[in-house]
């Protein structure tokens, strides 16, 4: 309720004022995770684990959480295997890799009254050093490319941006893996 009148609000001033509407960035949204909140976008991204490349992704406003766009993003995935974090882990996520032919070594998850055993943990440490590659994506994209601020405004300018940063961190890969004679991908 309160959230809509302070919409209500803003929007009566977008209307009086074109120009302070034209600085805002009305389709960003707020995430909070943990005790951090962040404005703005997220990019979720399908990775070839074998060679570090982005094979697909998507862009949305931070609300959306990464499991919300999960299957989309696999749709065209030629991979056997989707290696996620427990974020993942459910019934329909099961069900859909199933039907789409993929395997599914995502990290098992505990709660406050069934903790992880030891076996569990072990197995989880295991897909994490696979998971970890996906990881260095993010780390370029983020201290390389200055992919943590983004100085457009809406989401179909974000998408475009972001998309770029995409193809270039491939094209840089693309650069190192020939460099190391393993270009015949």
């Amino acid at each position: 309720m309160r959230v809509t009148a302070i919409w209500r609000v803003l929007h009566q001033r977008f209307k009086d004022n074109p120009n302070v509407g034209r600085q805002k960035d009305t389709d960003a949204r707020w995430a909070k995770k943990d005790e951090e909140t962040h404005f703005g976008y997220n990019n979720h991204v399908a990775v070839d684990n074998a060679h570090k490349w982005v094979r697909d992704y998507e862009v949305t406003c931070a609300e959306v959480h990464d499991s919300q766009v999960f299957i989309e993003i696999l749709a065209d995935n030629t991979s056997a295997d989707v290696w996620a974090d427990s974020a993942y882990q459910g019934e329909n996520h099961e069900i859909s890799l199933a039907a789409m032919q993929m395997r599914s070594p995502v990290h098992t998850k505990g709660n406050r009254h069934k903790p992880l055993s030891q076996r569990s943990k072990k197995s989880n440490a295991r897909r994490s050093t696979i998971r970890a590659r996906v990881e260095h994506i993010f780390g370029s994209l983020t201290h390389e490319q200055g992919g943590l601020y983004s100085r457009v405004i809406g989401l179909v300018r974000t998408q475009v941006k972001v998309g770029m940063m995409n193809r270039v961190y491939n094209m840089r890969r693309l650069v190192t893996l020939c460099r190391r004679d393993m270009c015949a991908i």
